[in-house]
């Protein structure tokens, strides 16, 4: 949940938004079923992000996560590329989180202000709407106080598992 905070000393329209979630808020752990070698989330990949996924009790995904200054732009910052990247991986899990598997077709951020490195940001996502195979989803960032760092918002297209390419003696061909 959100909640703009008013401008102080005028009467001019909320500028800030805020998260307004519970500190005690109950968040269940979002379980991969295998390892994989995704950027973002996958556990085998030595090099990604190792995003551990949370879902709450209204259906909102949420990370807690501190990235690294192996991800910066400017000194102190995460690097606007990455901050795409943080907001793409969470709603994809939005989406995975009802059981779907769907790959990003177009998304907008919107950068609001610059995401700090090496402090804890929260990353929430949710599904907005499905029609067939297009799913749109949206996600933010805040900050450790609360204030609305990047927001995002994406449709993704649902995905059919990808059937494994034979060679020519029968055995799965591991490059395609």
């Amino acid at each position: 949940m959100l909640k703009q905070e008013p401008r102080a000393g005028t009467d001019s329209p909320p500028c800030t938004l805020m998260s307004t979630r519970p500190k005690d808020e109950h968040l269940t752990p979002l379980l991969h079923t295998a390892q994989n070698r995704c950027f973002g989330c996958g556990d085998a990949n030595p090099i990604g992000l190792h995003l551990s996924f949370m879902l709450a009790e209204d259906g909102t995904v949420v990370c807690m996560h501190t990235v690294g200054d192996l991800y910066e732009g400017p000194q102190g910052y995460v690097h606007g590329g990455m901050i795409a990247t943080l907001l793409d991986e969470t709603m994809s899990k939005a989406i995975r989180a009802h059981g779907l598997v769907a790959m990003t077709r177009h998304m907008s951020v919107d950068y609001l202000r610059p995401v700090p490195s090496a402090a804890l940001i929260r990353l929430e996502s949710v599904l907005v709407r499905s029609d067939g195979r297009k799913h749109w989803a949206e996600a933010r960032i805040f900050d450790d106080a609360g204030a609305l760092l990047a927001h995002a918002k994406g449709l993704f297209v649902e995905v059919r598992p990808r059937r494994e390419k034979l060679s020519p003696k029968g055995e799965s061909n591991p490059h395609g």
